[in-house]
């Protein structure tokens, strides 16, 4: 069993890593302030710029401990990881299937199938669950129309075709984000998707938990032996981890926009948790992410019945399982690469 929760995660900006003994030390302007043996992790996540000295990252590789680097808003930077896991023909075949234009859009297909059909459900569940509070029949007609969107999905053939299906099936579903928003209504509100900066209070909450699952999905693929920048919906391009943005789709609405939305309606996280830079950017500050990480790891610790595998798993699981499941359909063991339909 892979563990989820031994993770150092540093959040502050001016601390530097270093390596002493079998210890990871945490330090800021040259002060000793924390240290964790190595031996407790399974990686290291930082969101500073001061780094990490090289016998740290030599360690980490050896240690096969994950030592990722992301901006202070989780965008994304740079991984140092150990040695590749898995065997060169599982990858080879899916650099092949890769290059198939074909084959990939059946692979990507699953994944948004996957996508729309989970952010239909986020959708049902809010008139269930919150009917009194929200708008049910508006949202009800958007899902009508997630459902529809769903037909065309599942007879798609063409990549390009798929992309505005997929596009048009967020549209839907963000057109009514706003409505999930039950607490705080002056302070966190949705009208559209905006990043690299995010504008407002929910699209650095959004942006932030979409950097964190990417890189969940991206440790999930390393750990199976595929290559998590190659992709099959998403396009390769130098630096982007476009297979773990592929499976991340499956889970943006069920992991991500739920934890946000939970922060905020649950008051855990309010207006004094951002900054606003210069260039308009909003971010969550260091106590925000601290909050933030705390529901993270809650929510990986809670149970879910996988639909395919039907066993009872932690939620932190359900990446390595689908990683797991790819894999097994690019050797050859399965006909069909079987999405994460959660309902």
């Amino acid at each position: 069993m892979k563990r989820l929760l031994n993770t150092l995660y540093v959040f502050s900006e001016n601390k530097y890593l270093a390596l002493e003994g079998e210890n990871v030390v945490v330090l800021a302007d040259n002060e000793k302030v924390g240290r964790v043996p190595l031996h407790n992790l399974e990686s290291i996540v930082t969101f500073g710029y001061t780094g990490a000295s090289p016998a740290l990252m030599g360690a980490c590789a050896e240690r096969n401990i994950d030592l990722c680097f992301m901006k202070s808003n989780g965008y994304f930077l740079a991984r140092v990881t150990g040695k590749v896991k898995g065997n060169v023909l599982l990858r080879k075949e899916q650099y092949r299937v890769s290059d198939d234009k074909e084959k990939s859009v059946h692979i990507a297909r699953n994944f948004i199938l996957a996508k729309v059909h989970n952010s239909r459900w986020v959708l049902e569940r809010a008139t269930r669950d919150h009917k009194l509070s929200v708008d049910a029949e508006r949202i009800k007609e958007r899902s009508a129309v997630l459902a529809k969107s769903l037909e065309h999905i599942r007879q798609c053939e063409e990549s390009s075709v798929l992309l505005g299906l997929e596009g048009e099936a967020a549209s839907v579903y963000f057109s009514v984000f706003d409505e999930l928003i039950l607490q705080q209504k002056d302070s966190f509100y949705f009208n559209g998707r905006n990043k690299r900066p995010p504008l407002d209070n929910v699209n650095a909450l959004l942006s932030f938990a979409y950097s964190m699952l990417a890189g969940m999905c991206g440790s999930a693929l390393e750990a199976v032996g595929l290559d998590p920048y190659v992709g099959f919906f998403h396009t390769d391009r130098p630096g982007r981890m476009s297979l773990a943005l592929d499976l991340m789709e499956e889970f943006r609405s069920v992991m991500a926009d739920r934890i946000v939305l939970s922060l905020i309606n649950k008051r855990k996280i309010k207006p004094e948790h951002f900054v606003n830079k210069e260039n308009g950017a909003v971010l969550l500050t260091d106590e925000g992410r601290k909050i933030f990480i705390q529901e993270w790891q809650n929510k990986k610790k809670e149970t879910i019945k996988h639909p395919y595998i039907d066993e009872k798993i932690e939620w932190g699981m359900v990446p390595y399982v689908q990683a797991m499941l790819l894999a097994r359909f690019l050797r050859g063991d399965m006909n069909e690469y079987p999405p994460f339909f959660w309902k």
